[in-house]
């Protein structure tokens, strides 16, 4: 089945399902995170949480906008470029607080919390692999997202264990700005296109 408004080709019952589904994983792994990041005083832990609550909001926003107008759906995903800024910021803010204060997060935790968000965005990036060159700048956002969250948390992993073995700081600092970096460049990414969903009038 395809939507008016959506590309060509996509079924669009089976996307709204996949992407229903990323945010609802998301939503629930941002409050696991979120908590032991806190508990633990993580630069990196707390930069994935905030990741996996932008993840939803954009799923969400999918699940809104997909059988829009190609223009609409542009804007839209203009729109997701600029919320995929906002965990690059929440990680500055947190990582300056570190730095004032630098004591080393718990290793074990903080290793076990990346794994398991591994293993939900890695679920996450599978399912929406058969999608990523459809549906626009929508679903290429989504799977930006999610395989841009793999990445990390195998920072994250590699971070915990670091963080064991030297009770270091920077570990967990180097990882959080990683992630920083890894959203401004998704960020890119998806306005540019959002931008020529819009040129093209797809």
């Amino acid at each position: 089945m395809t939507g008016a408004g959506s590309a060509p080709g996509v079924d669009l019952r089976a996307l709204v399902r996949v992407v229903r589904t990323v945010a609802l994983l998301n939503l629930g792994y941002f409050a696991v995170e979120f908590a032991v990041a806190r508990s633990i005083g993580s630069v990196s832990l707390f930069a994935d949480s905030i990741d996996f609550l932008e993840d939803a909001s954009v799923n969400v926003l999918i699940v809104v906008a997909l059988g829009w107008s190609a223009e609409r759906r542009a804007r839209v995903g203009m729109l997701l470029a600029a919320i995929l800024l906002i965990p690059g910021v929440a990680t500055l803010w947190t990582a300056w607080d570190k730095i004032s204060l630098p004591v080393a997060p718990a290793a074990l935790p903080l290793t076990l919390v990346g794994a398991g968000a591994l293993a939900v965005n890695l679920f996450c990036t599978l399912i929406l692999l058969r999608f990523r060159n459809e549906g626009g700048s929508l679903t290429r956002a989504a799977f930006l997202s999610a395989r841009n969250d793999v990445i990390a948390n195998f920072a994250i992993i590699a971070a915990g264990f670091a963080t064991r073995a030297t009770a270091s700081v920077w570990p967990d600092l180097v990882v959080g700005l990683g992630i920083f970096a890894m959203n401004l460049d998704a960020a890119r990414e998806v306005y540019e296109a959002a931008k020529l969903e819009r040129d093209s009038g797809e």
